[in-house]
């Protein structure tokens, strides 16, 4: 599994997230992402922000519900696959 590590733009504090999975919505690209690489953890999808011949991404927790519902549609799949449920 993929791992990225995410500096906060705020704080500077570095993450690790791991990535489950990726698409493409409306032009932007999307990643599943959690906390943890095994077991129980949280689940996040980031947005990347930056433009499209950047050379970093900038990421953004997906926090529109309608956006959200729409990316989670497309992640479907994946999450069955894994076994992984969405509490809402």
């Amino acid at each position: 599994m993929n791992s990225i590590r995410l500096v906060s733009t705020d704080t500077g504090e570095t993450e690790e997230f791991y990535v489950l999975d990726e698409t493409k919505l409306g032009g932007k690209n999307y990643l599943l992402v959690t906390d943890q690489e095994e077991g129980d953890g949280m689940a996040m999808i980031l947005r990347d922000d930056a433009e499209e011949d950047a050379e970093e991404s900038l990421y953004a927790v997906v926090e529109d519900e309608n956006e959200l519902s729409a990316a989670l549609l497309l992640f479907s799949d994946k999450l069955e696959e894994m076994g992984i449920l969405i509490e809402e």
